[in-house]
């Protein structure tokens, strides 16, 4: 390796994928200021110096079957991506979440003699969790976002280090809903629920219908309610639209690529499971959590037991408790939406419990973690000769 300029390769699977790698990215340049970044990835590592091959939206598809829907043209991109790799030989090959994508990529490449390092534990400790040798045999190294996950790749024989999660070092907690809503330009006063249906096509069609209609049925109950939901991007907003352009539904602000606004504005955030459930955690929100797969994915799921951990959402794995409550495939309908909505509007007791624990888990995660993924970068390229 030349120790001034490697050749870092980097391939991030979506939007989240993107801001993790934006994150360390931005380190790594202030310790190889001359090292060339090339692969796969989305704005914020282009804004960082990054060559990207491809965009990192090419590589978000939602679901077990919409992954084989889409299997011909990903597994195009990725035999192009490994023949051009192959040819520059980085000095490491960093895979940022994407793990469907990644792993089978960083198996070929360590093959190669070329290091690898898989940013982001793929969630074996909740869900198939064969796939550990498949990881051992992919990456000479993890980087882990959650303090849990090192103790189950050393039970496997596996190198990965904590290096806790970009998104606690970036969001401060708002004591309140105030300065949220001026940035927004909304009313000061009222009770504001959030809707964030996701930012991929296929929560979309899943989602946004029950979540309209809780509004519905809330705005019923309480009309002073007012609604604001986050558009992720034009798919998004104009499926919502779709859905919210019916008869009888109740007015519902919507605002364009500021998710974490909108969270920090409301009283109580739907939000679909995944990376916004977190940051409604770091933002501290009560919270209502949702998650719908296909029927056909969810069949196969059940079919293999491929669920290991009792809960779905972050904030609850977290805890090891359910702080916030979890609606499940059928369970995420409007009615069951909207009777836990108003159960925290109802429950100023277990709001500011809630807001106490959040505060906990966010200092946990709070450990600057760009920094510390870009040293552990560095001490593994160190170690080549």
């Amino acid at each position: 390796m030349n120790s001034s300029h490697p050749t870092i390769a980097l391939v991030a699977g979506e939007a989240s994928g993107d801001q993790l790698g934006g994150a360390v990215l931005s380190h790594l340049r202030q310790i190889y200021p001359q090292a060339r970044f090339v692969g796969i990835g989305g704005e914020q590592m282009r804004s960082q110096g990054m060559d990207t091959w491809w965009d990192c939206q090419e590589l978000a598809v939602f679901g077990l079957f919409e992954v084989l829907e889409h299997f011909p043209r990903l597994y195009r991109i990725r035999s192009k991506l490994r023949q051009r790799l192959l040819e520059i030989k980085p000095d490491v090959f960093v895979g940022i979440d994407a793990p469907d994508f990644n792993l089978g990529l960083e198996i070929s490449l360590k093959s190669r003699d070329i290091s690898t390092i898989q940013y982001v534990s793929p969630t074996v400790w909740a869900w198939r969790a064969k796939r550990v040798r498949k990881i051992a045999r992919a990456a000479d190294l993890v980087l882990c976002l959650f303090p849990f996950e090192p103790d189950f790749y050393r039970d496997a024989g596996v190198a990965a280090t904590y290096v806790g999660h970009p998104m606690a070092d970036r969001i401060d907690n708002e004591p309140g809903t105030q300065p949220a809503r001026d940035r927004l330009g909304l009313a000061p006063t009222g009770t504001l629920i959030a809707l964030l249906p996701g930012s991929r096509a296929g929560e979309l069609t899943k989602l946004a219908g029950p979540m309209i209609e809780a509004a519905r049925l809330l705005s019923h109950q309480q009309p002073e309610l007012r609604f604001v939901a986050a558009m992720a991007n034009a798919t998004v907003r104009g499926l919502f639209e779709t859905e919210l352009n019916q008869p009888g539904n109740p007015e519902i602000q919507l605002v364009d690529g500021r998710a974490r606004d909108v969270m920090a504005a409301a009283d109580v955030v739907l939000v679909a499971s995944g990376t916004a459930a977190l940051e409604t955690l770091l933002v501290n929100r009560p919270m209502v959590v949702c998650y719908r797969l296909s029927k056909a994915s969810s069949a196969l799921i059940r079919w293999f037991r491929m669920m290991k951990t009792k809960y779905v959402s972050l904030p609850n794995i977290l805890a090891g408790e359910p702080l916030v409550p979890e609606l499940l495939q059928q369970e995420a309908n409007g009615p069951r939406m909207a009777e836990e909505v108003l159960r925290w509007l109802n429950d100023a007791d277990g709001r500011a419990t809630l807001q106490t624990r959040f505060a906990g888990l966010h200092q946990q995660l709070r450990c600057d973690a760009g920094a510390r993924a870009a040293k552990a970068i560095q001490a593994l390229l160190e170690r080549q000769p």
